[in-house]
């Protein structure tokens, strides 16, 4: 997945997966001041699409082959500002059912203290074709 998200957006900020099931997605990225927003902490659109990015590969895994699925709903809590450091986020399933899916994705810093926490509800796609 690492080799599929090369020269994509999160690529842009080093996202990197380090777990990937279909019961729970991770990954970590160094926080960089290309993150920062003009007050010099991480912008929550880094939070957000980290988010939508772990639920999406997390409920794409774990449908396989049935489908493919959408993002329809991302909501994010920014906790902590962070200026630096490596940030860890983990998506879990709350609910995977046959047209829809919710995740929520906890994001980390290096002492594990919370940082931000979001929910994506994902609409489960049939095949094409």
């Amino acid at each position: 997945m690492n080799k599929f998200s090369e020269g994509t957006f999160v690529d842009t900020f080093g996202l990197k997966l380090t777990e990937m099931g279909p019961d729970r997605v991770a990954a970590e990225w160094v926080v960089t001041p290309t993150q920062h927003q003009p007050a010099g902490i991480v912008n929550g659109g880094v939070y957000c699409t980290v988010i939508e990015t772990l639920a999406s590969v997390a409920g794409s895994v774990w449908l396989g082959d049935r489908g493919s699925v959408v993002g329809v709903n991302n909501n994010t809590d920014f906790l902590r500002a962070v200026r630096e450091g490596v940030l860890r986020g983990v998506a879990t399933p709350v609910h995977r059912g046959r047209s829809q899916q919710l995740w929520v994705v906890v994001i980390t810093d290096e002492q594990d203290r919370t940082v931000a926490r979001g929910q994506v509800r994902l609409q489960n796609l049939s095949p094409q074709g």
